[in-house]
């Protein structure tokens, strides 16, 4: 498919740079009139899931995916959710494990590659008998999203497309990039949260250990990901990890078509989450890379919704038979 070319947008003037348009929404956006409907999903190892609905009769479904230490209360997910509502879509936000409010009961949290649990998200709703199914991830979400499509073994009858927003698509590189001195405000950001979590865990449940973070010894996130994220979930090493979850390994893979959304600007990502030579010769990679927007960020002057919630609309509604 050809490169999409990105729609006109005005950002409001004070968000200057990538880094504004990143952080700024996150502070000051807010969404109102989203009443999400919770159900708690209970799971065969003995954890769960908390399913956030908004639910009006419609046959089709949008799964919402949050980024990294997000949840589906964050403004980028209660805002898709809302617009969809709005346009004859049901909408599901899924809560990762550990990022709904309560920390989960397990020792393991989640990751970019989690395809055995968006698996279970999918099984767990076939007796609602959807028509369609369609994905809408951000940053991480959006990398579960790819993978999830890349993966030909999963059951996929009914899903339609996906859209990935701010996505991450070789996990390596963006770890050096967060690890540069310049990216060290979110870089901690994420670590301070995720080292959290686990200090909470060892207060409830045996199986994990806050030693090296009391300690003071995990500064980064990719010290969390090699003491934590990759040996809580199977993996060798931080490496290991980054190169199992990128979805690199998959987008060849996919035959939905899928709209991946990433600013030219966004701090986190590097060249190789631009896959232009890709997208050319691919039959459903959309690529669309507006020179700003940030991360997650992608708010227009004067507008409710931002750029990236219009688009993962107009996007589905075009795979849509509805």
């Amino acid at each position: 498919m050809p490169i999409v070319k990105p729609q006109k947008y005005k950002l409001p003037f004070w968000q200057f740079n990538g880094h504004l348009q990143t952080i700024l929404p996150s502070i000051q956006r807010k969404i109102e009139g989203v009443s999400y409907e919770r159900e708690r999903i209970e799971l065969e190892d003995g954890d769960f899931f908390d399913f956030d609905w908004l639910r009006n009769g419609n046959q089709r479904l949008v799964i919402v995916l949050h980024g990294l230490e997000g949840g589906v209360d964050r403004h980028y997910c209660k805002g898709i959710a809302k617009l969809f509502s709005e346009n004859q879509w049901d909408v599901l936000g899924w809560n990762c494990r550990s990022c709904s409010g309560e920390i989960n009961r397990l020792p393991r949290f989640y990751h970019h590659g989690d395809i055995k649990d968006v698996e279970v998200v999918l099984s767990k709703i076939e007796k609602y008998n959807y028509k369609e199914i369609a994905f809408v991830g951000f940053s991480m979400g959006g990398a579960i999203s790819l993978n999830t499509l890349g993966t030909p073994s999963l059951k996929l009858d009914n899903v339609i497309g996906a859209v990935a927003v701010s996505t991450p698509i070789d996990l390596k590189t963006c770890s050096d990039e967060l690890e540069k001195r310049s990216k060290r405000f979110y870089n901690q950001k994420f670590n301070k949260k995720l080292s959290a979590k686990v200090i909470a865990k060892t207060k409830v449940m045996d199986g994990i250990d806050d030693r090296l973070i009391q300690e003071g010894k995990i500064k980064s996130l990719r010290d969390f990901d090699r003491f934590y994220t990759a040996p809580l979930h199977g993996f060798t090493s931080a490496d290991d990890f980054y190169y199992q979850a990128s979805p690199q390994r998959k987008i060849n893979n996919i035959q939905k078509p899928v709209l991946l959304l990433n600013a030219l600007n966004d701090p986190f990502l590097t060249k190789e989450s631009y896959p232009f030579d890709l997208a050319k010769e691919s039959k459903y990679l959309y690529l669309e890379a507006p020179k700003k927007g940030g991360h997650v960020g992608f708010c227009r002057d004067k507008e409710y919704y931002t750029y990236s919630e219009q688009r993962s609309l107009e996007f589905l509604n075009n795979c849509s038979a509805f």
